[in-house]
């Protein structure tokens, strides 16, 4: 959780905020993979 908040201090200082849904869907697919491969 701590994570988060850093990066999202981070993306608010340098005004990245277009990066935040690339990193939403990049987070997403990571969650899909870890769980597809326990179901292998």
């Amino acid at each position: 959780m701590e994570f988060i908040k850093e990066l999202w201090s981070f993306l608010k200082e340098r005004k990245k905020l277009w990066l935040l849904p690339i990193i939403a869907v990049m987070a997403l697919l990571g969650g899909l993979l870890v769980l597809s491969q326990g179901s292998i």
